[in-house]
This record gives C-alpha cells, sequence and structure tokens, in this order.
C-alpha cells in the first residue's frame, strides 16, 4: 500500500537554489536565483551551514537544502 497523505515525510525541504528562472516556483519552500554557479554553490553553502541542513545537488545542477 501507498503512504496515506497525511503522513508526514521524515525530511524537511529548506531551500531551492537554481539558475535557471523558470524553475523558481512557488510554495512554502525558500527558492532561490543564482546568477551564476560561484554564487550558487555560496548561497547554498551559507544556507546550509546556517541552518545546520544537509544539501544534494541534483543532475539538473540545482542544488536542495534540507533537514532529516
Amino acid at each position: 500500500m501507498g503512504k496515506e497523505a497525511t503522513t508526514k515525510p521524515p525530511y524537511q525541504i529548506l531551500a531551492y537554489v537554481t539558475l535557471n528562472r523558470e524553475r523558481v516556483l512557488g510554495g512554502n519552500v525558500l527558492a532561490l536565483l543564482a546568477a551564476n554557479e560561484e554564487e550558487q554553490k555560496q548561497i547554498t553553502q551559507d544556507i546550509a551551514k546556517s541552518l545546520k541542513a544537509e544539501v544534494t545537488q541534483l543532475k539538473c545542477g540545482d542544488y536542495l537544502v534540507y533537514r532529516i
């Protein structure tokens, strides 16, 4: 059986950092548009460090900051 819709996931997505304006969507997650790859990496590291969170780089090059 699948998970119930009311089941809370075991993680919390805190931020999504991208270079592509079309991937900045609304919602509860902080979505940031970086000007270049260097800025993207720095923003991601700063957010993760300040929130004591984990970072994953997606295949598309974007970064996901989350907490378990």
